[in-house]
C-alpha cells in the first residue's frame, strides 16, 4: 500500500512529465527521426483544427445566450416566483492591499444592483498583514454604507495561522466561519442563502443577483450546484497593454465555451454557490491557491459526483492586471496566468479523492480527470508545437530526408491548416468587439481598431509567452515540489488611476 505522501507526489509529477516528454522527444527526434516528428505535427495540427471547429459552435451558442440574457428583466421573473422573499444573498469580498476607491466601487455596485438591498448581506474580509489600511478603509465603507443592506460586516483574517497559506482561500475560510454565528443571529434559513464569492474588483451586471435568485428557485436540485457567470476583464480594458487584452479575452472565450457544455465544468474566479454546500464541505481549503475551482471539487467529492455548475449568461466585470509601466504590466500578467495554471494542483487532489470514493460513478471520475489532465497538457504544449517545435524538422533534418515528398509538401499542408484555424481568431475578434465596454472620451477613435482587430496579430507571441510558458512553469514547480503561494495581481481601475 503506497503511503499518501508518495501517492500524492506521483500524481504531482504526471502532468509536467507528459509535457517535458513531449518537448524532449520533439527536439531530439527532429534530428534523428524527423519524419516521425512531421507525422506527429500533422496529426497534432489536425487535432487542434478539429478542436477549434468543435469549440466555435459552443462559443457562438454562449454568445447568443449572453446577448439574450442581458436583455431580460430577471428581477421581475424572480419576483413572480414563490419563495422569492425568502432568498438572501451573502456577498463575500476578500481584500488585500486594495485602495479605498476599489472597495467603494465594488460595494456601490452591489447597492446599485437591480435587487432589494435588504436581502443582501455584505462581508468585507481584510488581512491582518494589511491591518492599518484595511481598518481605515473598512471604517469609511461602514460610514457610507451602514444601514443600506440587510447587514454589513467586516472580518480580519489573522496572520500565520497553522495549516494554511496566506491568500484568498484562507481568508475566505476565515470569513465563512466568522459568518456562521452571524447568520444564526439573523435568523435566516441556511438553505435559502446564496453565497457570492467576488474578487474585490468585481462589478456584477445589475441583474446578476436577480438572475441567480431566479435560477435558484427554478433549477432542479438547486442546493447541488454552483452558479458561474461570464467573466469579463473590462473595468480598465482600454488602459491595458495589447497582450494583456488578448490574454484576458482568451480567458473569457474559454469560459464561454465551458458554459455551453457544463457537464464537466468547474467554477472559475467570481461565482456563486449555496451556504448549505459551504457548511457541508467546511468552507474553502486554507492551504491551496486555486480556491475558486477547488471549492467546486470539494462539493463534487462531498456529494459523490452529484454536483454541477449552472451557467449564468450575465457578465461580471473585473480589472485586468495593471502595474505601472508596460513591462511591469506584462510581468504581472505572466504571474497571474501562472497562478491560474497552478490549477494543476487540482489533479492530485482529484485523483486521490476519486480513487477512495466508492460511490461516485466511474464515468464522472474519468471525465473530470481526463479533462483536467488533457486541458493542462494542451495548455502547455499546443503553442510550442504549432509555432516553434513543429518547425524544427524543417530546420535541422539531415539532408537525406529533404528530398522526400512528404517533407517538401508538409510546410504547405501546415500553412493551410493554420489558415483554417485562423477562422477562429477572426470570429474571436468579431465577438470581442461586442463585449467591449464603452470607449472613454480620452481614448482616441483609432485605438478602437487596434483593440478590435490588430491586437490579435499578437496571438502567436501571446500564445507562447503567456500561454505555454506559464503553464510549463506551474506544472514544473508542482513536479519538483516547489509549491506556489498566492500571488495578488496588481490592478487599478480608471478611477483609481485618475486619483493618483
Amino acid at each position: 500500500m503506497i503511503n499518501p505522501h508518495t501517492e500524492k507526489r506521483i500524481y504531482e509529477i504526471i502532468p509536467a512529465s507528459l509535457v517535458w516528454l513531449t518537448i524532449t522527444l520533439s527536439i531530439s527526434l527532429s534530428f534523428i527521426r524527423p519524419l516521425w516528428v512531421v507525422y506527429f505535427i500533422i496529426i497534432y495540427d489536425l487535432y487542434w483544427l478539429f478542436r477549434v471547429a468543435y469549440f466555435l459552435p459552443y462559443l457562438f451558442l454562449s454568445w447568443l445566450s449572453y446577448r439574450r440574457d442581458i436583455k431580460k428583466e430577471w428581477l421581475k421573473l424572480a419576483q413572480d416566483l414563490p419563495n422569492f422573499t425568502n432568498v438572501h444573498h451573502l456577498v463575500m469580498l476578500p481584500t488585500y492591499k486594495e485602495e479605498y476607491v476599489v472597495l467603494r466601487d465594488s460595494v456601490q455596485a452591489l447597492l446599485s444592483a437591480d435587487y432589494p438591498a435588504d436581502k443582501m448581506i455584505v462581508v468585507l474580509g481584510g488581512e491582518e498583514r494589511d491591518k492599518e489600511r484595511f481598518e481605515e478603509n473598512a471604517c469609511k465603507i461602514k460610514q457610507e454604507f451602514s444601514g443600506k443592506f440587510k447587514a454589513l460586516f467586516t472580518t480580519l483574517h489573522p496572520k500565520d495561522l497553522p495549516d494554511e497559506i496566506p491568500g484568498k482561500g484562507s481568508n475566505m475560510n476565515w470569513m465563512g466561519h466568522q459568518m456562521v454565528p452571524k447568520i444564526k443571529e439573523l435568523g435566516i434559513d441556511p438553505d435559502k442563502i446564496m453565497v457570492t464569492a467576488f474578487d474585490v474588483d468585481t462589478v456584477a451586471h445589475p441583474q446578476y443577483f436577480a438572475c441567480i435568485t431566479y435560477k435558484f428557485l427554478t433549477v432542479e436540485n438547486p442546493l447541488r450546484c454552483s452558479y458561474q457567470p461570464v467573466v469579463l476583464y473590462n473595468n480598465n480594458l482600454w488602459e491595458s497593454p495589447a497582450p494583456v487584452r488578448v490574454a484576458m479575452f482568451g480567458t473569457t472565450f474559454w469560459l464561454m465555451t465551458e458554459l455551453a457544455r457544463p457537464e464537466t465544468m468547474m467554477t472559475f474566479s467570481s461565482h456563486s454557490m449555496t451556504w448549505r454546500m459551504l457548511l457541508d464541505v467546511g468552507f474553502w481549503q486554507k492551504d491551496i491557491v486555486s480556491e475558486d475551482s477547488r471549492i467546486f471539487l470539494q462539493a463534487l467529492v462531498r456529494y459523490h459526483g452529484d454536483y454541477r455548475v449552472e451557467p449564468i449568461y450575465l457578465p461580471v466585470s473585473m480589472d485586468t492586471v495593471m502595474s505601472g509601466s508596460y513591462r511591469q504590466a506584462l510581468v504581472a500578467l505572466y504571474k497571474q496566468l501562472r497562478r491560474w495554471a497552478w490549477g494543476v494542483e487540482n489533479f492530485p487532489f482529484m485523483a486521490m479523492k476519486f480513487s477512495r470514493d466508492k460511490i461516485m460513478p466511474l464515468g464522472i471520475k474519468v471525465r473530470f480527470l481526463f479533462k483536467q489532465l488533457e486541458g493542462m497538457y494542451t495548455w502547455a504544449t499546443v503553442p510550442l508545437l504549432i509555432f516553434l517545435l513543429g518547425q524544427l524538422p524543417f530546420w535541422f533534418a539531415p539532408e537525406q530526408f529533404r528530398s522526400y515528398a512528404i517533407f517538401q509538401n508538409t510546410p504547405f499542408t501546415l500553412e493551410w491548416l493554420m489558415r483554417f484555424a485562423m477562422i477562429g481568431v477572426l470570429i474571436s475578434a468579431i465577438l470581442s468587439a461586442t463585449l467591449l465596454p464603452p470607449r472613454p472620451k480620452y481614448v482616441p477613435r483609432w485605438q478602437t481598431v487596434i483593440v478590435v482587430f490588430f491586437q490579435w496579430a499578437l496571438l502567436p507571441i501571446t500564445f507562447v509567452l503567456f500561454g505555454a510558458i506559464p503553464a510549463i512553469d506551474a506544472q514544473t514547480r508542482l513536479m519538483i515540489a516547489k509549491y506556489m503561494g498566492f500571488n495578488v495581481s496588481p490592478k487599478r481601475t480608471k478611477k483609481l488611476k485618475e486619483s493618483e
